[in-house]
This record gives C-alpha cells, sequence and structure tokens, in this order.
C-alpha cells in the first residue's frame, strides 16, 4: 500500500501489498479462532475491536485519514482483503439473508468498521443483524433494493432515518458471472459547483420528503420533512433517496431531477472482485448499481455490508441495553 497521497489527489482505490493482505488474513484467522460463534456477539464485537490495532500500520492509517476527510470521490476501495474465498458456500439466494455465524469475511468487516467508528444496524432491517448479505433474491429482480438486479438508483442509506449511517461498508465475496455489476457512487462535492444556483438554494430548503421501508415502524405520511443539503454551503451534507425522496413544491422536484441528472453524468462505476471492499462516506455519497442478471445457480454476485456510525452515542435512545442495534420508536430506551 503506497503511502497517502493529499485528499483532492488521492485515488478511490487502494491495493493492499502481499505482505498487508497475509497480516489482515492472519488477523480475521485469529479473531475467528477466538472461541465466539456468533458475529453479533458482544465479546466478537469487542474483541473485534480490540485487535484492529494489530492490522498493517499504513491500512490504519490510510482509514484514519479517510474518515478525517473522505475526499472529492467520498468512496474508498480497498483490494486484496482476504474472505475465506476457499471455503465459500453458495451464494445465498433468499430475502433477509444475513451472516450470523463467525466467518473470515464478516471478521474483515468489523474489524474494518472498528476503523471508522462501531458497526451498527436497524432491528426492522435484516433482524439487526450486522452483517448483511447483499444477493438477488427470485422474483425480487425489479426490486429497488439489495434483493433485486436491474438499476438500483442513486441513495443515501437510510435517508428516512435521523440516525443514518455514517459509512457504508461492502466486500465483495463473489462477483457476477458476466462481470458487469458495477457499483456506482457520486459524491455531493463532485456535482455541487455544476448545480445551477436556483437548484443548489432549493435543495437546501426543508422541502423534501423520504419515506420509510414499511418494514420499519414508521408512518410515510409523518416521516420528517427534510433538506437534500444541509451543513456548510461549500461542502454539505446529503440526505436523498432517488426512488423514494418526493419533493414537495415545483421547484424542489426541478432541483430533484437536476442533481438525479448530474448524479449520472457523474458517478464512477467500480466493478468490485472477490477481497474489494468499498466504503462509502454516507454523509455525502450517493450510491447504487448498475443491473445485472443473475443466474440463481450459487455462483452470483455476492457482497456482504456492515453500517458504521462514528458517533453511536447520538443515537442512545434507540439502541436498548447500550447495544449495537436501533429500534424504532419508545423501545431504545
Amino acid at each position: 500500500m503506497t503511502v497517502a497521497a493529499p485528499v483532492d489527489e488521492r485515488s478511490p482505490v487502494v491495493e493492499l501489498s502481499r505482505a498487508e493482505a497475509n497480516s489482515v488474513a492472519r488477523t480475521a484467522e485469529g479473531l475467528c479462532a477466538a472461541g465466539h460463534e456468533r458475529v453479533d456477539s458482544e465479546g466478537f464485537v469487542r474483541l473485534a475491536r480490540e485487535v484492529w490495532e494489530d492490522m498493517p500500520r499504513q491500512l490504519r492509517r490510510t482509514m484514519r485519514e479517510f474518515r478525517r476527510d473522505s475526499g472529492r470521490h467520498g468512496a474508498l476501495i480497498f483490494r486484496g482483503l482476504p474472505v475465506g474465498a476457499g471455503s465459500l458456500p453458495p451464494t445465498p439466494n433468499a430475502r433477509g439473508s444475513v451472516q450470523s455465524t463467525v466467518t473470515v469475511s464478516a471478521a474483515v468487516l468489523l474489524l474494518m468498521a472498528h476503523g471508522l467508528g462501531d458497526p451498527a444496524a436497524f432491528r426492522e432491517e435484516k433482524s439487526g443483524a450486522l452483517v448483511q448479505d447483499v444477493v438477488p433474491v427470485p422474483g425480487q429482480e425489479e426490486i429497488q433494493g439489495n434483493p433485486g438486479s436491474v438499476l438500483l438508483s442513486f441513495h443515501i442509506e437510510s435517508a428516512f432515518h435521523e440516525h443514518r449511517p455514517d459509512y457504508v461498508s461492502l466486500l465483495c465475496l463473489r462477483s457476477d458471472q458476466e462481470g458487469v455489476a458495477g457499483l456506482r457512487t457520486v459524491c455531493v462535492r463532485q456535482v455541487l459547483s455544476a448545480l445551477s444556483d436556483e437548484s443548489r438554494e432549493t435543495l437546501f430548503r426543508v422541502e423534501f420528503q423520504t419515506a420509510p421501508p414499511s418494514s420499519f415502524a414508521l408512518d410515510g405520511d409523518q416521516a420528517p420533512v427534510h433538506a437534500v443539503l444541509s451543513g456548510a454551503p461549500h461542502d454539505p451534507d446529503l440526505r436523498v433517496d432517488l426512488a423514494s425522496t418526493t419533493p414537495r413544491t415545483s421547484a424542489a422536484a426541478a432541483a430533484l431531477l437536476e442533481l438525479g441528472e448530474l448524479f449520472d453524468s457523474t458517478a464512477e462505476t467500480f466493478h468490485l472482485i472477490p477481497g474489494d471492499l468499498a466504503v462509502v462516506d454516507n454523509r455525502v455519497a450517493a450510491h447504487g448499481r448498475t443491473a445485472f442478471r443473475p443466474r440463481y445457480d450459487g455462483q452470483d454476485r455476492w457482497l456482504q455490508r456492515t453500517f458504521v456510525m462514528s458517533d453511536l452515542r447520538r443515537s442512545r435512545d434507540h439502541r436498548p441495553h447500550d447495544g449495537y442495534v436501533l429500534h424504532s420508536g419508545d423501545e431504545g430506551a
């Protein structure tokens, strides 16, 4: 791994050296051998936090730099991480599939999560598992979500929620057979200057509403009205899901259309290969996916996903017993 370049010059792809990859493999395998059976157990998560310090120095440095400033891309791809490729089972194809037992890939995801903050999940989404499978599901091809295989529109993860993840980590265990499925990312920093003055001003107004998925115990009509852009005018945060965010005025509709067009023309596409970990700064970058054709033969595209919060404390009222799973409503007290 090369020494980190200045933020504006940094490539979003970081290749691990053979020595670094071997070091990560030893750390992950040691974590797996520690006697914890469940990925979500407090002991496994705590040990992952401790042994993160044993990861290669340059990898930790790169992650710290990204946490401080995710740069113009708002995304980072680590290439060459171990995923236990020699012992992978067939790709799951059930909706709601998660990784509950300890594996090398789950260990890598939780280790890397601790370089950015803490892993977290929502009880209503995939049963609150910290490591979730992102796989195509038969009959769900048209879904705008991880079970689908059509073009997935740009979105911030959990855009409807007040406690959205700060980062989304996607680890590739298996590519699609045709090699056409691409992770698309676009950062607000890449499109801000191209927005018209009128649209930029409108996107800062509280004139948008994002509907929650039906699995969440929230009334879509009562979802908070919000701005798409917020914070510093020249380096704002982004909150949008092009499939679920509804403009409430004609000006908001025009601004959202312009933003979506800029996303499409500016986005970068990454064709992930096994061992690639994509880390997306969910505060400033949206992500999506190109269409692909699953075969449901056990060799389909398989990513695993973990959400990360850099400040877990702020969601304390949603997390019973100070755990890592957020609950909706009053159950988090």
